[in-house]
């Protein structure tokens, strides 16, 4: 078998609330960058080709059907989220009429910029292994943690009877995908493709909260495509463009597709194009649902890391 390399999924921006204290509303010790960034402010959208499960309504029904046509519903991410951002705009809304606060989030990027990069490659050296991350993710306060990544939080998470304050925002909205398409997850075999601490091992203790029965596939594990081929949920996320074949997938199973790669494309102007770890071609004529790359999981991670913005505004301010 073909050797293949797992990339764990970072992220080289983090988010956080921090301290700020503003002229125009109360801010009770969490920062609300109004004017530097206002994530929570959005044009309202209407919605005419897709039902999303609430509680007034009736979810969808994803079937599984078998043909040499592509067979798969579309897990449209884009319009999902579109959804929730409605939702956080509302609750957003009522909060500012209750009490003053706009929930806002100040992002910290750290990274190379190109008209430094000279400067970079000359000091790179004597800034190897500069920050040690676990000191920097303990550091940050547990309740103003809105991307999830706090050892306290992914304890929670990990045990039962506990519940973390936050959850990390790609595997919760790999989760609120498969809500929002009524695709049922008690009792199901899942696969998880891949085990870093930001998507797979996250993805996979939800799933285990949900009553799944959990596989985690990594680059030790022996004959990957069989134990995948068993799942009836694959969440994919290990940074190889196209790894999962059409024959790695049972009839009928529903896929989360968190792989973006870049592949070259002479066609495109860009000279490339994205496609995710699983090849959506095959795999389109196999599922019974699917989620598109772009427009898939990556516009959740975004509408995910809003509403645990949100969450945290609430708790802070003790509103339910």
């Amino acid at each position: 078998m073909a050797s293949i390399t797992f990339t764990d999924y970072a992220s080289s921006a983090t988010a956080r609330l921090l301290p700020f204290t503003g002229t125009n509303f109360r801010s009770n010790g969490v920062v609300f960058f109004r004017r530097l960034v206002n994530p929570l402010s959005v044009r309202t959208t209407s919605f005419r080709s897709l039902t999303i499960r609430s509680s007034s309504t009736s979810p969808p029904v994803v079937t599984a059907a078998m043909g040499s046509e592509a067979v798969a519903k579309v897990i449209d991410g884009k319009l999902v989220t579109k959804k929730i951002r409605e939702e956080i705009t509302a609750e957003v809304s009522k909060m500012k009429d209750e009490i003053g606060v706009v929930p806002g989030l100040a992002v910290i990027l750290v990274g190379e910029r190109k008209d430094s990069a000279t400067y970079v490659r000359n000091k790179k050296k004597a800034c190897e292994s500069h920050m040690n991350e676990q000191k920097i993710l303990n550091a940050v306060s547990i309740e103003k943690d809105v991307d999830g990544f706090h050892p306290l939080n992914i304890g929670r998470l990990a045990m039962r009877g506990r519940e973390p304050l936050f959850v990390p925002c790609t595997p919760k909205g790999c989760i609120e995908l498969l809500h929002r398409y009524g695709v049922e997850i008690k009792g199901k075999r899942a696969a998880v493709i891949g085990r870093s601490n930001i998507v797979g091992m996250p993805a996979a203790l939800l799933l285990q909260r949900e009553d799944a029965t959990i596989s985690i596939v990594h680059s030790r594990t022996k004959n990957p495509e069989e134990i995948t081929r068993q799942a009836d949920i694959i969440i994919a996320a290990v940074g190889q463009p196209n790894m999962v074949k059409g024959n790695w997938i049972k009839p009928g199973a529903v896929i989360i597709d968190v792989g973006i790669n870049p592949v070259e494309d002479s066609k495109s102007a860009r000279g490339y194009r994205l496609v995710g770890d699983v090849c959506y071609e095959e795999a389109c004529k196999v599922a019974s649902a699917i989620t598109p790359v772009p427009g898939g999981v990556g516009p959740m991670t975004i509408a995910m890391l809003l509403s645990n913005t949100l969450s945290s505004a609430k708790r802070i301010n003790n509103l339910q």
